[in-house]
């Protein structure tokens, strides 16, 4: 079997989101199947510059074919453009003009894809928003399996994405939550899909005194992993956590791992460590006394599933659902939605230590039961399995895009106002 796994950026540098997925996949695939990871020369997603040689290269034993990308984005189109499909009626054509301004927009990338989909069995998209897996999708649509990634934020009302959802061969959903709401979105109830979610290569014995020598640490301390950035939610935490060290005679600190877009605030309980490697990472994990996770969009969160695995308690922003559901149906974690539960959820944990070892063997269990490698990959397996036994009647196509003049007719609402009239479904597992 041959596969390919089509991102919108891949390397070892990548420590998060879409991208981190979609190495843990192919690299675990590739123990049962041929895999060629198809991407782009970019490694920055704000800019998408080319930064890297265009051609075959191997990271990790795996075959990576890179295609340039035409042009860098540009934040005042994208912003323009956003803000029209987003907040205005608009048109068919001002969706694909924004999808272009996202980027990363690589058409030779797609051209490869037309040109030779027949020569893998399955194309697993990373990320249903971006230029690569909406056009690759289409491109390989008879062996086309998307990998949506998707959170609750207004791309999820653009109409461009129903016929894609709807017409790929399967969809490996990150969680029941990610599945409800692209089911009320799209009413793609039909397609083959499964929670899937991800697995992580988490050490079997993580050093925490290791961490609390080599960086000077001594007292007990929140944890926080993963791009600081306003979007995560990083703002709130610092304000929250300002709150904790002000309101409350609280011991703990607060670390923070990965790279900063919004500036840390300087309080001597408040310390950036900046990019970690993976050693060091699960080191700091693995000594915290508890993770946060304030972000209000996920679509599975692999920090919470990291410290999981490690017997870590999580603390989670309840306005994300995911993040949410994770929580209740782990029983491994508390979540807030206003500081003054996020003050009395973490003096929980702090305060009673019956409680935070409670949470963190619920987890590890959970962690064990749904996202180790082996489960993961038997997932994709048995879809890959059900699929090939599909007659071919069974396979579905994409709607082609509709002619000139109907692309332009200004008639679809607002993505957020469709958005909004999603319901906050919650799934049971």
């Amino acid at each position: 079997m041959k596969l390919a796994v089509v991102v919108q950026r891949y390397g070892q540098a990548m420590s998060g989101g879409a991208e981190l997925h979609a190495r843990y996949v192919a690299e675990h695939l590739a123990r049962h199947a041929e895999v060629e990871v198809l991407t782009t020369c970019a490694t920055d997603y704000v800019t998408w510059r080319n930064e890297l040689a265009p051609g075959v290269e191997r990271v990790n034993n795996v075959s990576v074919r890179r295609f340039r990308v035409t042009h860098e984005r540009d934040p005042r189109l994208f912003g323009k453009r956003s803000a029209r499909v987003f907040e205005e009626a608009h048109s068919l054509a001002d969706e694909l003009s924004w999808l272009d301004a996202e980027g990363p927009a690589s058409p030779a990338l797609i051209a490869h894809l037309r040109k030779h989909f027949t020569s893998y069995d399955y194309c697993l998209f990373f990320s249903y928003r971006y230029y690569h897996a909406y056009h690759g999708a289409r491109a390989a649509a008879p062996r086309a399996i998307l990998v949506p990634t998707a959170e609750r934020d207004a791309a999820m009302g653009l109409a461009m994405f129903t016929p894609v959802l709807r017409g790929v061969r399967a969809l490996m959903y990150n969680s029941h939550e990610e599945r409800a709401m692209i089911h009320a979105a799209s009413g793609n109830q039909d397609v083959p899909g499964i929670i899937v979610g991800i697995g992580s290569d988490v050490p079997q014995n993580p050093q925490s005194a290791r961490f609390r020598q080599k960086f000077g640490i001594r007292d007990a301390f929140a944890i926080y992993v993963g791009r600081i950035d306003e979007n995560k939610g990083c703002q709130e935490l610092f304000d929250f956590f300002q709150g904790y060290l002000r309101d409350t005679p609280g011991r703990l600190s607060l670390v923070l791992v990965g790279q900063p877009l919004l500036p840390v605030p300087s309080h001597p309980r408040i310390r950036h460590l900046g990019f970690l490697d993976d050693a060091d990472k699960f080191d700091a994990m693995a000594a915290a006394d508890v993770l946060i996770m304030p972000s209000y969009f996920e679509s599975l969160s692999m920090v919470a599933l990291e410290a999981w695995a490690l017997g870590r308690p999580v603390l989670a922003n309840g306005r994300c659902d995911v993040l949410k559901g994770q929580c209740i149906r782990s029983n491994a974690g508390l979540y807030y939605e206003t500081y003054g539960e996020f003050i009395e959820s973490l003096a929980a944990i702090e305060r009673n230590r019956w409680l935070s070892s409670a949470l963190g063997r619920n987890g590890r269990q959970f962690f064990r039961d749904h996202y180790d490698w082996p489960v993961i990959e038997r997932k994709y397996l048995e879809m890959f399995d059900r699929l090939s036994k599909e007659s071919p009647a069974a396979a579905r196509t994409i709607a082609p895009l509709p002619g000139w003049f109907a692309r332009r007719r200004r008639d679809l609402p607002p993505a957020s106002q469709v958005l909004a009239g999603l319901p906050l479904t919650r799934e049971r597992a």
